[in-house]
């Protein structure tokens, strides 16, 4: 058994507490909110994030950061990715040297550009550090319905720790080396999400989400590997197994933010209907500063960028994307 303390009472957070449990681990959970802490203690349920599902009987809550802290030296991060950094800072000085970090986090940051573990590193220095990411939507994974992962870390000896640190019956956990890629790719996954999303809500159907999923994970790979990293971790869980999942399930909180602006043409009504934190409209600007830095034409990104910074209508950005020149269908072209 392990002692691990996931950071992070929302449903993502929740979801992990849960599955470091199952596996056999001792898991301290850390919340800002004093009343969702006290449920998830008192009751076993978190309803503001999971309705009624009922969390193991011995995971145990804490708003108190001192304990959270103290209870163990590896720490699970599952907080929105632009407070990250701004989280990180107010608690530089708790991190030991010798502490292991895992980023669940999905996203770029809007002011630098970085990656989640770029961001964690630019505050808290050098550090062991891992990520765990893939096709995981919590309403589903919260349930133990069958899921896969990847543990991505740049020394092999660690992603092989995470991956046995996660692992229960029912979620599956790969590694690999492959960090940026794993990050890129499940940035990225936001955007065409968001994308897809957009066309349901105008109307369209299979061809259309068909033709979107599949060009936005060719400008995922293509994006993997001008930066250096392996163009195939777009292929596997963490690109078009993440894609798959949040494009195709009405769970994925970007394609219901889609459908919304695709159905309303109102970037505001959209916020109105989808109170909780949707990466991919946060992150679609800085997922295009990324691409033009390394020349990398990535059209549907663009489209969707766009629309979200009410620069051009749904139908405008997909009239804009039809008329693209075509050229021979390449998987990093």
């Amino acid at each position: 058994m392990s002692k691990v303390t996931v950071f992070g009472a929302g449903a993502w957070g929740s979801t992990m507490a849960q599955v470091l449990n199952d596996a056999g681990n001792d898991v301290l959970l850390w919340g800002r909110s004093e009343s969702v802490i006290a449920e998830i203690n008192n009751s076993q349920t978190n309803v503001k994030y999971l309705g009624n599902h009922i969390l193991p009987d011995d995971l145990i809550a804490t708003t108190n950061l001192d304990d959270a802290f103290a209870f163990s030296d590896v720490y699970v991060l599952a907080i929105p990715a632009q407070q990250i950094r701004e989280t990180l800072v107010s608690w530089k000085s708790r991190f030991s040297s010798t502490c292991t970090i895992v980023s669940t986090l999905k996203g770029i940051e809007i002011s630098t550009q970085f990656r989640m573990t770029e961001v964690i590193e630019d505050v808290l220095g050098p550090h062991k550090m891992a990520i765990i990411t893939g096709p995981n939507l919590a309403d589903e994974l919260v349930l133990r319905q069958p899921a896969g992962a990847v543990a991505a870390s740049v020394d092999q000896g660690l992603a092989d720790q995470i991956r046995e640190l996660f692992r229960t019956p029912y979620y599956r956990v790969y590694t690999s080396t492959d960090v940026m890629g794993c990050e890129l790719a499940g940035a990225i996954k936001s955007v065409i999400a968001l994308a897809v999303g957009l066309s349901i809500g105008m109307g369209y159907g299979e061809n259309t989400q068909a033709m979107l999923i599949t060009r936005g994970l060719n400008e995922v790979a293509r994006l993997c590997a001008a930066h250096g990293s392996d163009p195939l971790s777009a292929a596997g869980l963490a690109g078009m197994g993440d894609l798959v999942a949040s494009c195709g399930s009405p769970l994925s909180r970007n394609r219901t933010f889609g459908e919304v602006i695709g159905r309303t043409g109102s970037m505001s009504q959209a916020r109105k209907e989808m109170v909780k934190t949707v990466e991919g409209v946060a992150s679609s600007s800085a997922v295009v500063e990324i691409a033009h830095r390394v020349g990398v034409e990535v059209p549907v990104i663009e489209a969707v960028a766009d629309i979200v910074s009410e620069k051009l209508s749904p139908a405008d950005a997909l009239q804009r994307l039809m008329e693209i020149t075509t050229k021979a269908e390449n998987f990093i072209r």
